[in-house]
């Protein structure tokens, strides 16, 4: 545990900007360099897990090997890093203060008054202290979800505030992911949302080492430089996340051209190993240049939900790329079927 470093993912302006994604793609970043990662997911909703939450208001339940039913973002976690992930990696509001409870119901608190901080905001980072001593990686790339200014993720906030107090900016880093807006009218990207954004982190006590942008185009040196004097953020530190039109696991690749691996292993001070990318970049080249095609229909009751089946879809994607195969789906509603149509709409389609 204690050569593991940590690094915290925060997300500001916008929901679903991608932060999981962002995280995967940093691991898969770290990993090619020869370092070991474990990844975690802090969850700011009061259910003790996805299992019970429909798929329209969380998309799918990624299921562990221990059979934990976790956040769809863990399932990004094991495909673009070699880690195997468990129970442990994904962390609830609700498993949080379910544990504080028990243990005041025990009697474990002496009879104090067990408030938000200290007790809540310890079992936090308790949770990540396992994660470290089970694992003992090199680094834990810890997502906190929801955005900055959302009520529900204060705790854990203030939890990695208190991380970086007690463990020093070498041990403790963190990155903020956020949205540049372009304003269709002007064809110009505002920076003005991210700098409110980093404001409102400043003032919960975070002073963040990175900002990841998601911007429609690349970002300009005019940009990164105007974002660098505003947030307080060195401008080689500023990293541009643009929009990708063909696949998500070209996205390791796009970071790597950024020099975000870089950044943190400057920002951390490691040893800058070499890079060895061939092995993915051979990988999404399949995925890109494949000789045929084959169609899939996908059945399902949430179906016009594209991550409700997310698992589904990227394992056979997967198996077309060692076929050189692309695989397109046929998102079929159940809904319209019956027993006299049904086998002439599935009849000319490989059924899942």
């Amino acid at each position: 545990m204690s050569r593991t470093k940590f690094i915290f993912v925060t997300g500001g302006v916008s929901s679903s900007l991608g932060k999981g994604v962002t995280v995967a793609a940093l691991g898969c970043l770290l990993e090619s360099r020869g370092y070991t990662v474990s990844l975690q997911k802090m969850d700011p909703y009061i259910n003790i897990d996805p299992g019970t939450m429909s798929p329209y208001q969380h998309g799918e339940v990624y299921v562990t090997a221990d059979g934990a039913e976790t956040d769809l973002d863990l399932g990004y976690y094991e495909r673009f890093t070699h880690s195997k992930l468990t129970r442990k990696n994904s962390v609830s509001t609700g498993q949080i203060y379910n544990t504080v409870i028990q243990r005041e119901r025990k009697g474990d608190y002496l009879g104090r008054t067990v408030q938000v901080v200290p007790h809540i905001t310890n079992e936090i980072r308790n949770r990540m202290y396992i994660v470290a001593r089970e694992e003992n990686p090199d680094f834990i790339i810890v997502e906190i979800g929801g955005t900055v200014g959302d009520i529900e993720s204060i705790p854990f906030l203030e939890a990695i505030r208190q991380m970086r107090y007690e463990h020093g900016s070498s041990n403790v880093l963190f990155v903020h992911l956020t949205l540049v807006p372009t304003i269709t009218a002007a064809g110009e990207a505002k920076t003005k949302p991210t700098q409110h954004s980093v404001k409102e982190l400043l003032g919960l006590g975070i002073q963040p080492d990175i900002l990841v942008c998601r911007v429609s185009q690349p970002m300009t040196k005019e940009m990164k430089n105007k974002l660098s004097l505003f947030c307080n953020v060195k401008e080689e530190n500023v990293i541009s996340a643009s929009d990708i039109s063909t696949s998500i696991y070209e996205i390791p690749k796009m970071y790597k051209e950024e020099k975000l691996d870089e950044v943190v292993l400057k920002t951390m001070g490691m040893e800058l190993r070499e890079s060895n990318f061939s092995e993915w970049d051979k990988m999404v080249k399949g995925l890109l240049t494949t000789k045929q095609t084959v169609q899939i229909a996908v059945v399902g009751k949430y179906i016009s939900l594209q991550d409700a089946y997310r698992s589904i879809y990227e394992s056979l994607s997967h198996g077309g790329i060692a076929h050189d195969t692309k695989v397109e789906f046929i998102k079929v509603d159940p809904e319209n079927l019956n027993k006299d149509s049904y086998v002439e709409i599935l009849k000319k389609y490989t059924v899942f």
